[in-house]
């Protein structure tokens, strides 16, 4: 199962699909892609910032499931993930609209293309359990758009909402089950006639 560690293995495999796939064209450079803030861009050029995390159907997720013979264990919670996804253009201020245009194209189009994220960019324990992550553009008005920015100090810059699905977290839980190892069966049988 995966471990807590399914957040950062689910981030990770979305950021390396996006470098695998935007470099070198749009992007030159694959490390211009990074998980962080839109707020501390630094170099980078696209940014993926998880703004929430939410369990998705909570109620689908209770009680204990059968981990091994004597052992059983809480059913694993499965999370909903959404990124802000930011275009951070270093071209000259009569080339940055369209330069940021030009990278927020080629991630939709790589998340069309993708829906689920290739096995090859998931590791850790999300790898080992077999994880598929889909990933998804979220229909988002601008009235959201401007409260997930959240900062009136900088100027807002062209961004989209990624939803990616698929991330659980096991549970440390358990609790040991006693096995049946006999079982005593005995018939008495009444005598015929039962005479009055």
């Amino acid at each position: 199962m995966a471990d807590y560690t399914a957040f950062v293995e689910a981030s990770n495999a979305l950021v390396e699909m996006l470098r695998d796939k935007l470099t070198p064209e749009p992007l030159g450079d694959r490390e211009a892609i990074s998980l962080c803030s839109p707020h501390d861009s630094g170099n980078n050029q696209l940014t993926l910032y998880l703004y929430q995390v939410e369990e998705e159907s909570p109620q689908n997720n209770v009680g204990y499931y059968q981990a091994d013979r004597n052992t059983m264990r809480i059913r694993p919670a499965q999370f909903v993930m959404r990124y802000l996804v930011t275009a951070h253009s270093k071209a000259p201020a009569q080339l940055k609209e369209a330069d940021q245009h030009r990278l927020i194209g080629a991630v939709v189009q790589t998340l069309r293309d993708n829906p689920v994220i290739p096995s090859k960019y998931v590791s850790g324990s999300s790898a080992a359990e077999g994880a598929q992550l889909h990933v998804s553009v979220e229909k988002t008005t601008m009235e959201q758009m401007l409260k997930i920015w959240n900062n009136t100090t900088k100027e807002y810059k062209l961004s989209l909402v990624v939803m990616l699905t698929g991330a659980s977290i096991s549970s440390g839980r358990t609790r040991q089950v006693a096995r049946v190892e006999e079982v005593e069966i005995s018939a008495e049988q009444s005598a015929p006639g039962g005479g009055a």
